[in-house]
C-alpha cells in the first residue's frame, strides 16, 4: 500500500496543481477626471470622427464669438480661416522627419502583384468593352480615375483659426478657461448657445489626441493697452492646463476681442457642405453679424472665401439670468441652493431664490408645511426631512408660469431679413409666438415660411434653430421636422408640398432645451406643450401666405383672362367688319326709309372706308383695358388693399452718438432719437 501510494503521489500532485484555480486580481478603485471621460467619450460632445470633430470646432469657436461680441452689445464681425496642412508640413511642424518606407507589404495599402494583375486586367476588360460602344456608336461613359488604395494612417489635417471683436478675456483667467474643463462662465440658468459648456476645450482636446498640438490664444480687453498671448495644452489626466507660452504683448491698434487657433485631424471633404450649411445658417439667424469664411489648400482650385454680409444693425436684447421655477427644482437643486443662499430665514429664501413667490405666497406655503416650519426659522437648519417636504410642496402647489422676459430670441424682424439676405424668396411670412412653459421652463418659438428662392430644392426644406444655433444632425426624429410633415396639411394653404420650393424655419430658446440624444442634435416630439406651440407658429405663417397666394392667383387669372380677350380681337374684328360689309352691300341695294338713322350712319362710314378693320380692333382693345381696369379697381375697393407697384426701400443706419430707443414691429424697427 505504501509503495502503490508512493508511486501515485507524484501524478496526483500534477492534477492537483494544474487545477488550482487562479486568484483574481484585486480591484483597485480608480477616478478619471473629466477631461479623460470627454476624451474616452468624444461622440458625446460631438467629436465622433475627423470629419465632424472639424465641424464642431468650427461651430463651438463661432458660437463662442458671437457670445463675446453679443455680451458688450457690439455688432459681430466673425473671421473663420480652415487652412489645410500636408503630411509633409505637419511633420516639420512637430519636428518629425520624413522617411521613406522600407518594407512595403508591412503598409495597409499595399498591393501584391496578384491583386495588381488582377485590377490591370478588369481596367482592360473596361477599356475594351468602351471602345466596342464606340465603334457601335453608342454612348461611352467616362472612365473614372483610378483610386490608389487609401490606409487607415493617411489623415488631413487642418489649422482652424477664428477671429472675433467681442469682450476678450482677462489674462490670468485663460489658462482655465482653456486648460479645465467644466469651468467656465456660462454656467447658471440663462438661454445659452452651448449644450455641454466645453467649448473650445474639447477642440484642445481633440487636437492633443490627433496631432499633439497646443492651442494658441491672443486676446485684448475693450481699452486695454495689451494683448494676451497664450499657448497651452491640457493634462488630460489632472484636468488642468499645461502653459508653454503666457505673455502681455504691445496693442497698437486698441484692438479687442479674441483670435483662437487650433490644428486638428479633420476630413474637409466630407463635411465641406455641413460646415457652409452651418455658416449660411447661422447667417439668417443673426443678421446683425459679419462673417467672413475662407478655406485654403495648396490647390488653388479647392479654395473657397464666402462673405456673409450684415443687413441690420438691430440686435436681440442679452440674455438675463433668472432664478429657479418651484415647480421645476429637485432635492438636490433645493439643498445647493440653502447652501449657497446669503439669506438667514425661510421666509427670504423662498421669496428670493425662486421666481414666482411674492411674500404673501411664501407665508401660505410656509403654513402648510407644518408646524415644524416657520417664516422666520434659520434655513440653514433645515433638515433633510423638511428639505423633502420643501420639495414635496413645491411638486403639488400651483404656481404663476414663470415670464419670458429672460429670453432673448431673435426676433421676427430678424428671422425675416435673415429669411430674404440668404434665400431671397419670392413669399415670406414670419411669427414669433409668446412665452410658453414646459417643466418650470419658459420658451418662445419663432417661425418662418418662405415660397421660392436661390439653392432652395423643391418641397420642404427644414431649418432648425435652438437657442440661435444651427441644428443639422439628426433631422428626421426632431418636433420641427415631425410637425412639418405629418401635421400640417399645406394644401389648405393653396402650398403645394411636393413641387413648391418651401422653407420651414422654427427657431426655440429657452433656459432649458430638451435635447434628445447624446449629441443634443435634436428635439423630442413627446413634449407637447412645444409640439403645440412649433404647429401654431407654422399655421400662423401658413394663413398669412395664402392670402398673399390668393392674391397672386387672382391676379394671374386676371392676367390669363385679359390675354384671351386680347387674343381674340382680331378674329372677333374681323368678322364684325365682314358683317358690316355685307350689311353695307345689302342696304344699297334696297332704298332705305330713313337715311338718318344710326344703323345707316355707320354703314355710311364703313362703305366710305372711314371704319376700318384696324379700327375696330382698336376699340376692342380699349374696352378689354377698361373692363380689366374697372374689375381691379372692384377688387381692391372690397379688399381694402392697394395694388399699386412697390419698391422696396433700404435705409442706412444713422451713425450717431445719440442715444436711440428702437420700436420693434414684425416687419420694421422704427428708431427713436432721444
Amino acid at each position: 500500500m505504501d509503495e502503490r501510494d508512493s508511486s501515485e503521489s507524484p501524478i496526483q500532485g500534477k492534477k492537483s496543481k494544474s487545477k488550482t484555480a487562479r486568484k483574481p486580481k484585486e480591484t483597485v478603485l480608480k477616478q478619471k477626471s473629466p477631461a479623460e471621460f470627454f476624451a474616452e467619450n468624444k461622440n458625446i460632445a460631438g467629436f465622433d470622427n475627423p470629419g465632424k470633430s472639424l465641424y464642431t470646432t468650427v461651430r463651438e469657436l463661432v458660437e463662442n464669438a458671437l457670445d463675446s461680441a453679443e455680451s458688450i452689445s457690439k455688432l459681430p464681425v466673425v473671421e473663420v480661416t480652415i487652412e489645410e496642412i500636408k503630411k509633409s508640413k505637419f511633420n516639420s511642424m512637430i519636428g518629425l522627419v520624413d522617411r521613406e518606407r522600407v518594407d512595403a507589404a508591412l503598409y495597409d495599402d499595399y498591393e501584391n502583384e496578384k491583386a495588381r494583375e488582377k485590377r490591370l486586367a478588369k481596367e482592360a476588360r473596361t477599356q475594351e468593352i468602351q471602345a466596342k460602344n464606340a465603334t457601335l456608336g453608342k454612348k461611352v461613359k467616362e472612365t473614372p480615375a483610378s483610386k490608389g488604395i487609401k490606409g487607415r494612417g493617411e489623415a488631413s489635417f487642418y489649422r482652424v483659426t477664428c477671429k472675433d471683436n467681442g469682450k476678450g478675456m482677462p489674462h490670468d483667467d485663460i489658462p482655465n478657461m482653456f486648460g479645465r474643463v467644466l469651468s467656465g462662465t456660462k454656467y447658471g440658468l440663462k438661454q445659452t448657445r452651448g449644450k455641454f459648456g466645453l467649448g473650445a476645450k474639447m477642440a484642445l482636446i481633440w487636437s492633443k489626441m490627433s496631432t499633439g498640438l497646443p492651442i494658441e490664444i491672443s486676446s485684448s480687453m475693450k481699452n486695454q493697452t495689451y494683448i494676451t498671448f497664450c499657448r497651452l495644452d491640457i493634462d488630460i489626466h489632472k484636468n488642468i492646463p499645461h502653459v508653454h507660452l503666457h505673455e502681455k504683448r504691445e496693442n497698437k491698434e486698441f484692438w479687442h476681442g479674441a483670435e483662437i487657433q487650433v490644428v486638428i485631424e479633420g476630413n474637409w471633404t466630407t463635411y465641406r457642405s455641413k460646415i457652409l450649411h452651418y455658416m449660411r445658417q447661422m447667417a439668417v439667424i443673426t443678421p446683425y453679424a459679419q462673417f467672413q469664411f475662407k478655406f485654403v489648400s495648396d490647390a488653388p482650385d479647392k479654395n473657397v472665401t464666402i462673405r456673409f454680409a450684415r443687413r441690420t444693425d438691430v440686435m436681440p436684447p442679452i440674455p438675463l439670468e433668472t432664478k429657479h421655477h418651484p415647480s421645476s427644482v429637485d432635492l438636490l437643486l433645493i439643498k445647493r441652493l440653502i447652501t449657497e443662499t446669503s439669506k438667514q430665514n425661510l421666509l427670504q429664501f423662498l421669496q428670493h431664490e425662486f421666481v414666482n413667490i411674492s411674500k404673501p405666497h411664501a407665508e401660505r406655503l410656509i403654513g402648510e408645511m407644518g408646524p415644524d416650519f416657520s417664516s422666520k426659522m434659520a434655513v440653514k437648519s433645515l433638515t433633510s426631512q423638511q428639505v423633502v417636504r420643501i420639495h414635496q410642496l413645491f411638486r403639488q402647489a400651483k404656481f404663476d408660469d414663470p415670464s419670458g422676459h429672460c429670453l432673448s430670441p431673435a426676433g421676427e424682424y430678424n428671422l425675416r431679413l435673415g429669411i430674404i439676405k440668404e434665400l431671397n424668396p419670392d413669399m415670406v411670412a414670419t411669427y414669433s409666438g409668446s412665452a410658453q412653459v414646459f417643466e418650470g421652463h419658459p420658451f418662445i418659438v419663432e417661425a418662418g415660411v418662405s415660397i421660392g428662392g436661390k439653392d432652395v430644392k423643391q418641397g420642404l426644406n427644414i431649418f432648425r434653430f435652438a437657442n440661435r444655433i444651427p441644428l443639422l444632425f439628426e433631422q428626421g426624429a426632431d418636433v420641427v421636422t415631425r410637425t412639418a410633415l405629418k401635421r400640417i396639411n399645406w394644401s389648405n394653404y393653396k402650398i403645394n408640398q411636393i413641387q413648391d420650393k418651401i422653407g420651414v424655419f422654427v427657431s426655440i430658446v429657452s433656459t432649458k432645451i430638451p435635447f434628445k440624444g447624446t449629441g443634443k442634435e435634436y428635439i423630442g416630439d413627446d413634449i407637447t406643450e412645444i409640439a403645440s406651440a412649433v404647429k401654431y407658429a407654422i399655421q400662423q405663417c401658413c394663413i398669412q401666405l395664402k392670402s398673399k397666394i390668393v392674391k397672386r392667383i387672382q391676379a394671374r387669372e386676371q392676367q390669363e383672362r385679359k390675354r384671351n380677350l386680347s387674343r381674340y380681337i382680331p378674329d372677333a374684328a374681323g368678322a364684325v367688319y365682314n358683317v358690316l360689309k355685307d350689311m353695307t352691300q345689302l342696304h344699297a341695294s334696297k332704298k332705305s326709309r330713313n337715311g338718318n338713322d344710326d344703323d345707316a350712319e355707320l354703314l355710311r362710314k364703313v362703305s366710305e372706308k372711314l371704319i376700318t378693320k384696324e379700327t375696330l380692333i382698336e376699340k376692342l382693345a380699349k374696352h378689354v383695358e377698361q373692363v380689366d381696369y374697372e374689375m381691379a379697381l372692384e377688387y381692391a375697393t372690397h379688399s381694402g388693399v392697394s395694388e399699386e407697384p412697390r419698391e422696396p426701400i433700404y435705409i442706412q443706419s444713422l451713425e450717431s452718438p445719440n442715444k436711440m430707443i428702437d420700436l420693434h414691429a414684425p416687419f420694421f424697427v422704427f428708431r427713436v432719437l432721444q
